[in-house]
């Protein structure tokens, strides 16, 4: 809702500007969509390394804090 409201107020305040960023943000959602996936991507190996790691300490009868 805030970047609605913030779109409007570039909307009168300038509104070639505002028509042009809502043109460009297809493109740009895009662009950064393979960067998403590989931060999601690198999360998940993060997170099975840390799981691997502790599960010694799992075994052996630790409890997560």
């Amino acid at each position: 809702m805030l970047t609605f409201l913030l779109w409007l107020l570039l909307l009168v305040v300038c509104w070639p500007l505002a028509l042009l960023a809502l043109l460009l943000y297809p493109l740009v959602w895009l662009i950064s969509l393979p960067f998403r996936l590989v931060g999601i991507t690198l999360s998940a190996v993060f997170e099975f390394l840390r799981a691997v790691l502790f599960l010694p300490a799992r075994l052996l009868g630790a409890r997560p804090a």
